[in-house]
């Protein structure tokens, strides 16, 4: 029995083409809807999935270049995030046989395939594995710095979330690291090529390139939505990132950036001087902004995939803080009020200061005199 998924989104076809494959149907599957027109000719599947918003041909215009041009009645799913009425409702007037809404998972879509044309006579009795993985609305890239992480980088942590979330893309920019940090990255990629990247650098040049130059290797991706940041010791973990990103992806936010406020319900540790310093820093911080920000230094940020250039393009003057001079670029750009509408912080539910970090409480020292620098040089 052939399928045939067509959407603009690699991150959602892939594992949707192996969980199928798995299950014993020949896929096929296109990012592109015209190249889907054209297998659908050649192919003749026994179903079709497919998606609505794509760039060069609407999922509802396949819809009726199947049933008006080609005459056919092959069953049609639709998986999509469109969850307006009217567009579910022409769906089904054309013709169309399932309307399936993201996120779902892979094991609803599956049993909707059953239901509509059966199994495959050599199906896999088999439970496939990773049998938990969501079918994502949106697709994430997710930028994390190492530097001599050989150590510390909990593998099993980011393979569990890449494996349940389908619609994230890791990238791991090695920072010139003198350890073997490369060979750990090489080896957590293995198998999972489509979903995990690393970007190399030869020479160490600091947190603030290597994440300047991830996120914009990251932005070349189209069929990425959004793209964000994540420190490598998961002192912000993968869930708490997670809803960065529900947050900006149900708003009209360019940015949203983690919080370690110390409130009810929420796990946040700090080191007692630690924490002195940054109630310092803070302060000087917000005045340079002209905006309120508890937190600005949080390494978990998530950013629409249009404002990258704005943020990124530029090398940054100082290594620690790249942060505040974003918010100053997104500032300058946008104008102070706008900045405040786009920008957005959300507290986190656990953070935990990692032992190893490497930023020194002389290094805090010293990032007081380099926001003085900022704040002339970005005046």
């Amino acid at each position: 029995m052939k399928i045939l998924a067509i959407d603009d989104q690699q991150l959602v076809l892939l594992p949707l083409q192996k969980r199928l494959l798995e299950l014993g149907y020949e896929v096929k599957i296109e990012s592109e809807a015209s190249e889907g027109l054209k297998t659908f000719q050649t192919f003749q599947p026994d179903l079709v999935i497919l998606d609505i918003n794509m760039p060069d041909i609407s999922g509802l215009d396949v819809v009726k270049e199947i049933r008006l041009k080609h005459n056919s009645e092959t069953p049609i799913m639709m998986l999509s995030g469109n969850t307006a009425d009217e567009t579910i409702t022409e769906c089904f007037e054309l013709g169309v046989s399932d309307y399936m809404k993201k996120p779902l998972s892979l094991n609803e879509i599956c049993a909707r395939v059953k239901r509509l044309i059966g199994a495959p006579k050599n199906a896999n009795p088999i439970t496939p594995s990773n049998s938990n993985t969501i079918i994502q609305q949106r697709c994430v890239g997710v930028v994390i710095p190492c530097y001599n992480e050989e150590e510390r980088l909990l593998s099993d942590d980011f393979l569990k979330f890449v494996d349940k979330h389908s619609g994230y893309h890791l990238c791991f920019v090695n920072d010139g690291s003198k350890d073997k940090t490369l060979d750990v990255l090489n080896k957590l990629r293995e198998g999972r090529e489509n979903f995990i990247s690393i970007y190399d650098c030869e020479k160490n040049g600091g947190k603030a390139d290597a994440v300047r130059l991830g996120m914009l290797h990251m932005a070349k991706k189209q069929d990425l939505d959004y793209i964000g940041f994540l420190d490598a010791d998961l002192s912000t973990d993968l869930s708490d990132f997670d809803e960065l990103v529900s947050t900006i992806e149900n708003s009209d936010y360019k940015i949203v950036s983690g919080s370690r406020i110390s409130r009810m319900g929420a796990d946040i540790t700090k080191e007692s001087a630690r924490k002195i310093i940054s109630l310092t820093i803070n302060f000087i911080i917000r005045k340079i902004l002209k905006m309120d920000f508890k937190d600005t230094q949080c390494g978990a940020k998530i950013f629409h995939k249009d404002v990258i250039d704005i943020a990124f393009s530029n090398q940054f003057l100082t290594k620690w803080l790249f942060d505040v001079e974003i918010f100053i670029r997104i500032r300058k750009y946008f104008g102070l009020q706008k900045a405040k509408e786009i920008l957005c912080e959300k507290p986190l539910k656990r953070w935990i200061h990692a032992d190893g970090s490497k930023l020194s409480m002389k290094d805090s020292i010293k990032i007081i005199g380099q926001l003085g620098q900022i704040a002339w040089v970005l005046r």
